[in-house]
């Protein structure tokens, strides 16, 4: 452990990655714009704790999966069970996700990417699809209503490509049948920006059961109709097919990591019920940004998406028809007076989620006979005010609160005992939020915030895959107190951001599971999050004449000592022990080197401590070492960008799981993630 840390803090420096020779400079975050909390401004001066990922990070790994790229940031954990089954924490547990994302709200474009149910599908989304992401750590529910982790703006598309269309097309493929291919088109002109996209990704999976199809299109642009109004648009269609091999126990795990779950206690494995999840959903969304006057301006968003989702699990086999609408609107009012400039702004946001969901007998993977058919709605709404101000060219102030109601309504037409439709309500809920900012010099700025954040219960925890409504679930909610510097210093080539925060979390939802695997909630007393975050990132080498023409290195740590402060079930009282699921120490470390002739190098070093896989602490995973490294090839030929690439993941071969299950049945936690594998691929622009 005192090795990693300290190899780790040696890289006191920035991350880079790209496929040119100037992308290790392009990722200073000093040109950055913050979009977060209507922000607009630098990195640097912004009174929040937020990660900017961009362009050439998240082509810096094997340009298929997400998991490397948001793992690489403080207070960030993206797990991944099984190829395609994704679990995303900032700053908190995964108490709550046995799969997809919970009390994270997500934004693509502007526009939700969380349904009105709490849910979001992030396994959807193809790498290629993005440009840019915009991570808020921390409650952000002032802006953005139910979340206690913050929230994650995703970015498509980008408004400084030059004028004209370009194409771009890649093809790769690596260890255990893994292949992808992607084509884009892109059309930039004074009225119009656009751009298409088509990505195709399969798998067979390093354990049994662990295979996966991603199909997916995407049309996104922006259509200036006037001088101060244009038109932003988003689609997408996804048609998602991964195995869920199922979790094994410490024994098989280490007997054969391939396995999926085994046959026992009365029922049969993962293999012979075919156990897989199918996701076919179309998603849609406009935004009208519009300038009112010299002062007043307003952007506005209606969505619509549909979801056909299919879980073939060991005990049943669940049916789900989702439909989901949601609107927002946001007025915005900026001014100066006296040296203060000074913006206010006003909107609400609403989302209705329409939901049947039909369980069947699992036949090998063929729906059998009915078990029960219900019929959910839910409907999240809240308004929000927020006013902040530049003081001078120093004081940087935020000050914002929202108001919050949910409803939910169940009805189960198959159970004569529960054909009168069941309601239950949440709120109204206040989530205020204070930040200030103070830029003491060019390279040194400490900010505060203090904030309170809330996550209702979603459709998924109220009506589980154990088929039972649990209507006295209650929302989780918390405060959040926080304290960092940030800045530049050496001519901007060293990045720093460290904080310090703790979050006092009150109802803590947190998940069950029964001896069939189905997964059911009960709120769990507090728990106390303490952390600090640590990154250092620095450019060594810029823009240098020799073979060596840039490199970069970067760290970034996290201490995560959380802990139930109260939190007494079934007999047990399980207060002062470790939360659930989160490791106490993480700390990645990675280098990036450019060549003049094009060729580059990045590498990049994972340490992840001890995980508790309890709430008693009676099981643990161990610690694990992640090396991985990329080598490539970029150059321009004839117009033509071309760029050449292989890497490898987990060179140490370690055998580890990537996403447990927690207090899982049967001690059945393990989900072993692949062994040594490598990949290759090319890509081409023009």
């Amino acid at each position: 452990m005192r090795q990693a840390l300290l190899a780790g803090f040696v890289c006191i420096s920035l991350s880079a990655a790209a496929q040119n020779t100037d992308s290790l400079h392009a990722n200073n975050l000093d040109t950055v714009t913050v979009k977060a909390f209507s922000l607009q401004t630098q990195w640097k001066q912004a009174p929040a704790a937020v990660a900017i990922i961009n362009e050439q990070q998240l082509q810096r790994n094997d340009r298929v999966s997400l998991v490397p790229v948001f793992n690489t940031i403080t207070g960030v954990r993206m797990e991944e069970r099984s190829p395609g089954s994704y679990r995303l924490s900032l700053r908190g547990s995964l108490l709550r996700s046995p799969f997809g994302v919970r009390n994270v709200k997500i934004y693509w474009d502007d526009i939700p990417l969380t349904d009105g149910g709490g849910n979001t599908y992030l396994q959807l989304i193809d790498i290629n699809q993005l440009q840019s992401v915009e991570i808020v750590k921390g409650p952000a529910s002032s802006m953005y209503g139910a979340n206690t982790g913050g929230a994650v703006l995703l970015h498509s598309g980008s408004a400084n490509a030059p004028k004209g269309s370009s194409w771009q097309a890649g093809v790769g493929g690596g260890s255990y049948g893994l292949f992808n291919e992607q084509i884009g088109y892109t059309q930039q002109s004074d009225k119009l920006q656009l751009q298409v996209k088509q990505t195709h990704m399969q798998s067979d999976g390093y354990r049994q059961q662990t295979g996966l199809r991603r199909d997916a299109g995407q049309v996104n642009g922006r259509w200036q109709l006037s001088k101060g109004e244009s038109l932003s648009f988003m689609g997408f269609y996804t048609d998602l097919y991964y195995g869920t091999p199922g979790g094994i126990t410490q024994q098989q795990m280490d007997l054969n990591p391939k396995l999926a779950r085994q046959p026992g206690n009365g029922l049969p494995g993962a293999q012979t019920q075919q156990a897989a999840v199918y996701n076919k959903t179309a998603f849609g969304g406009i935004t009208l940004h519009s300038a009112l006057s010299q002062h007043w301006s307003n952007i506005s968003t209606i969505t619509v998406n549909h979801t056909g989702f299919n879980n073939a699990a060991i005990a049943n086999y669940e049916q789900r028809d989702e439909w989901n609408y949601g609107g927002r609107t946001s007025f915005q009012y900026g001014w100066q007076t006296r040296g203060v400039q000074w913006q206010a702004l006003a909107g609400a946001e609403w989302q209705l989620n329409h939901s049947h969901v039909d369980d069947y007998g699992n036949r090998a993977g063929v729906k059998d006979t009915v078990q029960f058919k219900d019929v959910l709605n839910a409907i999240q709404s809240y308004q929000f005010a927020q006013v902040q101000a530049v003081i001078g060219s120093k004081w940087h102030v935020q000050a914002g609160v929202s108001r919050n109601d949910q409803r939910y309504n169940f009805r189960r037409p198959t159970d004569p005992a529960q054909q009168q439709e069941q309601k239950k309500t949440a709120g109204p809920l206040w989530a205020p939020r204070f930040s200030v900012l103070y830029e003491v010099s060019n390279g040194v700025a400490v900010y505060g915030i203090t904030a309170k954040g809330f996550s209702p219960p979603t459709v998924a925890e109220i009506r589980p895959s154990d088929g039972n409504y649990y209507g006295n679930l209650q929302p989780e909610y918390g405060w959040n107190e926080e304290l960092g510097v940030k800045g530049f210093l050496f001519g901007n080539r060293l990045q720093y951001d460290i904080a310090y925060y703790h979050f006092a979390l009150t109802h803590a939802i947190v998940t069950r599971k029964n001896d069939a695997g189905a997964e059911y909630f009960v709120n769990a007393g507090g728990t106390s999050q303490n952390g600090v975050e640590a990154a250092l990132r620095g450019v060594i080498i810029r823009g240098s004449k020799h073979f060596i023409t840039e490199l970069a290195l970067f760290n970034s740590y996290s201490f995560q000592p959380y802990s139930f402060s109260d939190y007494k079930s079934g007999g047990a009282d399980f207060s002062g022990n470790r939360v659930t699921g989160v490791p106490r120490n993480i700390n990645v470390s990675g280098i990036d080197i450019a060549t003049k002739p094009g060729f580059y190098l990045h590498g990049s070093f994972n340490y992840t401590g001890s995980i508790p896989l309890t709430d008693a602490n009676d099981a643990w995973a161990k610690p694990y070492h992640l090396l991985q490294a990329k080598l490539g090839w970029h150059t321009v030929m004839h117009k033509t960008n071309v760029d050449i690439y292989a890497g490898a993941d987990n060179l140490l071969n370690e055998t580890y799981s990537l996403g447990n299950d927690l207090n899982a049945a049967g001690k059945r936690y393990y989900n072993p993630a692949p062994k040594r594998n490598v990949y290759a691929g090319i890509v081409v622009g023009f």
